[in-house]
């Protein structure tokens, strides 16, 4: 499987979880309360640094980028329509700052890490009986795994449409992806009930 980490030995590399979590954490909130397009205009460039100093090629970068900006584009355009178009922009630049942000976190952390981080942080509630932090950790780790998978199945199948002569439309790809991804999970859903990774 194909994993959203990037090796390196940048700055961002050796932070520590924890920080870097915590730092999204901030940033969510920070540009929610934010409500000017030049200031949020700001974040995004700075996001666009971090992101940038992980040295991915253009090409990872919109990889990792492509499919969630078209969606942000659409809901901004939706928001536009309704509300106006600084309500859209607004909207828009609060989302991409968001997720190249996010973008940055996952690339330049291990999914390992990841999931020992949550692990922890979830250790206060699992004692008292709220929920099952490994459980939880499980859940995480997986759809971080599965993502890029999920990608990269989907850009195998539209090349295999293109191979045997026939145009890829969604409605033609949509099924065989759904089809291999849920034999991808039943297979994982097995492999963790083999090893006892899921309590009782």
């Amino acid at each position: 499987m194909k994993s959203l980490y990037v090796e390196g030995r940048t700055p961002l590399h050796r932070l520590s979880v924890r920080v870097k979590l915590a730092g999204l954490f901030t940033a969510s909130l920070l540009v929610f309360f934010l409500s000017t397009p030049f200031f949020l205009a700001a974040c995004l460039l700075l996001a666009l640094g971090l992101l940038a100093s992980l040295r991915l090629s253009p090409r990872e970068i919109l990889a990792r980028l492509g499919w969630l900006t078209v969606s942000i584009l659409f809901v901004a355009l939706l928001t536009s329509f309704f509300d106006g178009p600084e309500a859209g922009i607004v909207s828009a630049l609060r989302f991409l700052t968001l997720v190249v942000l996010a973008t940055a976190v996952t690339s330049s952390t291990e999914l390992g890490d990841f999931m020992d981080e949550i692990l922890r942080l979830l250790r206060p509630l699992d004692r008292i009986g709220l929920l099952k932090a490994q459980d939880v950790a499980l859940a995480f780790g997986l759809v971080l795994r599965f993502v890029p998978e999920i990608l990269t199945r989907y850009a195998a199948i539209r090349e295999a449409h293109r191979a045997r002569g026939l145009q890829p439309r969604l409605s033609t790809l949509i099924v065989p992806l759904i089809i291999l991804t849920l034999k991808d999970a039943d297979s994982v859903a097995l492999a963790i009930d083999a090893r006892a990774l899921r309590r009782q």
